[in-house]
């Protein structure tokens, strides 16, 4: 493998946010090297369930997921490629009172920003989606402009993109370690040699905390593993099914072909980078699945796999730039919405390392709040 001598900027991770930074980058006019270790979008991104929305809580994650919004539907045209976008909206079931409260609340400060999200009666959500029942529920909340693509599709399509803009990709090359020197950056180590730069940004993900380490930058990021089924073929399956997510459990489903990805979270699944899959969670899938749509629980299990969230202390993401050594960048620990913030992302960090204010202003996600106990809860996780 032939690697470049130097580069102004050196990112590392070949996700959907890296991908996207080298890409903005390059378009800038910046020379850029991304290096992956393994595929690109081979970590989280190409696990994930494809989800893009800008139904949050903070006023940060719904800038950068209406802006990303906007991207994913100006794709075709910049960077270019078909990436499968369904636009069938993010319905949200809730049926506790204390979520009711908040997500009207989420969903006036969402129209304050323009996204058109608003909130549901029971009877509404479940023609919206109908294999919801609507015991125990008390309310609903649903952006129609929210939705879901393929995350394989828009990574390759930023990845060419950047390198029709002069980036130079390399992928099955490991970085090894950062030197440093006089409180700069001044290579990058890999295991195909060293390449000198100025400039890093650390956007690896799952991984992204021994890639701080290399420089010295205490990032506090942890993998959480989650499961993802899809199922055989469903008969008469809607033809616009928003993805649905029944808030106090995390069950949530939609349309992937003739089937339907199923996912949810476990409680007692502890931090690690197992990747294997394993029945253990079936049980409190199956009762979810039982209560909230219970036409499903016959369907049957086609394949599924697991991939890694990147969890921080307060579930939103890091992003900025580390107060040393010099022009070390990150953006990760986006614990789940990673790949709906990405084309933002990317954006937010060329601005950042061309020393421009950012598209969206991400200064509450810098790394220094854990340090002033400033965290910033999202609510709207799943």
């Amino acid at each position: 493998m032939t690697l470049p001598g130097s580069a102004e900027v050196v990112v590392i991770g070949g996700g959907v946010v890296g991908v996207s930074t080298a890409f903005h980058l390059a378009e800038a006019g910046v020379q850029v090297l991304l290096l992956e270790r393994d595929e690109l979008g081979s970590g989280s991104t190409c696990k994930a369930a494809g989800g893009v929305r800008a139904q949050f809580s903070d006023p940060v994650n719904i800038e950068l997921g209406q802006r990303s919004l906007r991207a994913f539907e100006d794709f075709a045209r910049r960077p270019g490629g078909e990436i499968d976008l369904k636009q069938h909206g993010y319905l949200f079931l809730l049926s506790e009172p204390a979520d009711v409260e908040a997500f009207e609340s989420g969903v006036r400060l969402q129209n304050e920003f323009g996204v058109p999200s608003r909130m549901l009666t029971v009877a509404e959500a479940c023609e919206l989606s109908p294999y919801a029942v609507p015991d125990g529920l008390l309310a609903a909340a649903f952006s129609p402009t929210d939705g879901h693509c393929t995350p394989e599709a828009v990574v390759q399509g930023y990845a060419q993109a950047a390198r029709r803009h002069g980036a130079v990709i390399r992928r099955h090359c490991a970085v090894t370690g950062i030197d440093v020197s006089g409180g700069q950056i001044t290579a990058v180590r890999t295991e195909h040699g060293p390449v000198a730069t100025s400039t890093v940004v650390c956007a690896a993900g799952a991984w992204s905390a021994s890639v701080g380490e290399f420089a010295g930058v205490e990032l506090p990021v942890r993998p959480l593993r989650r499961q993802i089924l899809v199922t055989e073929p469903v008969p008469d399956l809607p033809p616009r099914l928003p993805f649905t997510i029944d808030f106090a459990t995390s069950f949530y489903f939609h349309d992937e072909g003739p089937g339907l990805l199923i996912g949810m979270s476990d409680p007692d699944q502890e931090y690690g980078f197992d990747l294997r899959t394993d029945d253990r969670w079936l049980g409190r899938l199956s009762a979810a699945v039982e209560r909230r749509a219970p036409r499903l629980a016959e369907v049957g299990v086609a394949h599924g796999w697991a991939g890694l969230y990147e969890v921080t202390p307060d579930h939103n993401a890091l992003v900025g730039e580390a107060d040393g050594p010099g022009r070390f960048l990150y953006a990760t620990g986006f614990s789940g919405h990673g790949f709906l913030q990405g084309p933002a992302i990317g954006e937010v960090l060329r601005d950042l390392v061309l020393g421009r204010r950012p598209v969206v202003d991400v200064s509450a996600l810098d790394l220094r709040r854990f340090a002033t106990a400033e965290i910033r809860p999202e609510h709207n996780c799943v």
